[in-house]
């Protein structure tokens, strides 16, 4: 799985006369379920697909991952091979709905490779997606995502996640990379982003639903998260990430899933 530019940042080959080349200038002429040879085909058969990740979500995921997921272990290889064989038959045998399975066969696929990624990096990986597999600060992670207008503390965090105040704290930074009270900010600031890109709900609504007493605090807290007035983000639609330039190549929001 090649996260971001990952497909860039590994050439085909070893011969440094070759230039490398993204997976959709060679799967440019293959339509869904189809298939295209490159150099005359035969050294090898490659599956593959991605995933467009669009808005400030994006980096959520993307920013936690290597620029490239390999799965090496057969076991786990064993896991992800009866998605693949049936996507294939899938796309080879069409039926009505073939497509469909096939798609969510797909998304079934990413999330088991995250899994096998996130099971192999439990002894030193930082960020969020680390974090789910403790059960601990899982807890605590959920408990802001399913409730985020809640007035959530450190205290109260600490409290869900059955831990001590102090060793909750230290244990969060530790794994996620960002305080609780961080986290719970950032997490609310995607949240008002989303809304004011995809919907006409007033910023007076917004606010307490996610937690703010009044419209200028949490105004205060948008622009210190996302880099501009909640008036300004609508106006634009569509902003750059904060973890990423402006004018960002669609591209570097993109998850390649390439099986061999």
């Amino acid at each position: 799985m090649l996260p971001a530019a990952g497909w860039e940042a590994f050439p085909p080959c070893k011969r440094p006369d070759l230039d490398a080349c993204g997976p959709l200038t060679i799967f440019a002429t293959a339509r869904n379920g189809g298939l295209t040879s490159y150099n005359g085909g035969g050294d090898c058969f490659i599956v593959g697909g991605h995933f467009a990740l669009t808005r400030n979500h994006a980096s959520i995921l993307l920013g936690v991952l290597p620029p490239i997921v390999h799965i090496r272990k057969e076991s786990d290889k064993a896991a992800m091979r009866w998605s693949l064989e049936r996507m294939m038959q899938e796309l080879r045998e069409p039926q009505p709905g073939g497509f469909l399975v096939a798609q969510h066969l797909a998304q079934m696929m990413l999330v088991q490779a995250l899994r096998l990624h996130l099971a192999e990096g439990l002894s030193g990986g930082v960020g969020w997606l680390f974090a789910l597999a403790d059960k601990q600060i899982s807890a605590a992670i959920t408990s802001m995502h399913d409730d985020p207008a809640h007035g959530w503390t450190i205290q109260k965090l600490a409290e869900r996640a059955g831990m001590s105040r102090s060793t909750f704290a230290l244990n969060f930074k530790e794994k996620v990379g960002a305080s609780p009270m961080e986290y719970l900010t950032r997490w609310r600031m995607l949240l008002a982003g989303d809304r004011l890109a995809n919907s006409s709900d007033p910023v007076s609504a917004i606010a307490p639903s996610l937690g703010y007493e009044s419209e200028s605090a949490f105004s205060t807290a948008f622009k210190r998260v996302m880099g501009c007035s909640p008036r300004q983000y609508r106006c634009r639609g569509n902003p750059a990430s904060p973890a990423h330039g402006e004018g960002e190549d669609t591209d570097a929001n993109r998850l390649e899933l390439i099986v061999r």
